[in-house]
């Protein structure tokens, strides 16, 4: 019944839902089909598919802050990665001997570092409950003090994209130096299981992506909660008049360091799924270019409208997985080209157009 409330008055998150939950129960089966039937779906693509669904769930999160908050943020790479790297600790703790230099107590590069104990901020890694719960309360807890000393400043405008971007790439930068205990230029990788079960496998490969789907969902129906609440409300009007809103007693800083913190935990959960489906984690995914490139994908599907994040990040994903390796040394200009087209011509994005024909 709470579900159908949230879902009333969105025929866009109805097909999402839709179309996760067929997902959910095709691809398995499709998989399971002989390797040489039209049908068969490779593992492969599974993880592939996984992936795209934990940057459709980083969207997400970018357009809860932006196309409801008007808050155009430069640096949720930050929290990505770092919900990202909280998954590597707790993978890189589960290799245990079977790394190259066989340490059961220290990650191999470590043991190459020469470290000679594992660094406090490891301890409780090697538990997946621990782990899964900073995955939420570091990003969390990051955005909830830069949010804190950002808005409570009346930081706003371009002034605070630009401290945004700053943010992530102090700490890729910071993630770069082998001191930091992150694995430096390498990152972590490697991994071999998670909560016991081969990352190898195809079963845990499935169950990945199945995890990717329902945190989607889940991520996809706690934005669109908030945006249906009379918090939601406060927000547009934060965005749309937010010096009106403050003189009819809102307190914007909190509207925005509340709705700014769930995006980041949001963020997280995205990285935590992204890394053991991809295999590895370093300083490249703090990247400010990766933060540039989800505004890009929220701006295409369409701003305000969640699931056209959603669409946008598939989009933009898919073309970015097909060019890059037809044609490696034009994808960025096409990227560029495309943010460019779709400002001038299609302002509301994907979205805006099918409403558009909807309408007609």
């Amino acid at each position: 019944m709470f579900l159908l409330q949230i879902l009333k008055n969105d025929k866009g998150g109805r097909w999402l839902i839709g179309l996760l939950i067929a997902l959910i129960v095709a691809v398995p089966v499709l998989n399971s089909l002989p390797a040489d039937s039209a049908l068969h779906v490779p593992t492969y693509t599974i993880s592939l598919l996984g992936k795209y669904l934990t940057l459709a769930l980083l969207a997400v999160a970018v357009d809860l802050v932006w196309g409801y908050l008007g808050i155009l943020t430069l640096g949720h790479a930050a929290f990505f990665a770092l919900g990202g790297y909280a998954m590597g600790m707790y993978l890189m703790r589960q290799i245990g001997d079977r790394g190259v230099y066989g340490n059961p107590d220290l990650p191999d590069f470590m043991v190459f570092l020469n470290w000679q104990e594992l660094p406090w901020f490891w301890s409780g890694f090697d538990q997946f409950w621990f782990a899964a719960l900073m995955v939420l309360l570091v990003p969390g807890l990051l955005a909830y003090v830069f949010g804190a000393l950002a808005f409570r400043s009346r930081v706003s405008g371009v002034y605070l994209s630009i401290i945004t971007q700053a943010l992530t790439y102090a700490l890729m930068l910071a993630f770069y130096r082998n001191e930091m205990g992150f694995g430096g230029n390498n990152g972590l990788t490697d991994f071999k299981d998670i909560i016991g079960f081969s990352l190898s496998d195809d079963a845990t490969k499935i169950g990945l992506f199945i995890a990717s789907a329902v945190a989607l969902m889940v991520g996809y129906l706690i934005s669109r909660a908030l945006t249906e609440s009379r918090a939601g409300r406060a927000c547009v009007a934060v965005r749309d008049a937010e010096s009106r809103a403050r003189f009819m007693g809102y307190r914007v800083e909190n509207i925005k360091l509340w709705v700014f913190t769930i995006s980041a935990m949001i963020a997280g959960v995205a990285g935590a799924l992204y890394v053991p489906q991809v295999g590895i984690i370093n300083p490249n995914e703090y990247s400010p270019l990766n933060s540039i490139e989800v505004v890009v994908w929220v701006a295409v599907g369409g701003r305000a409208s969640l699931y056209g994040a959603v669409i946008g990040a598939l989009l933009i994903n898919y073309a970015k997985s097909y060019f890059t390796v037809e044609l490696p040394d034009v994808w960025l200009f096409a990227l560029g080209g495309l943010f460019v087209l779709v400002t001038l011509f299609l302002p509301k994005g994907v979205v805006g157009l099918i409403r558009k024909k909807e309408s007609v």
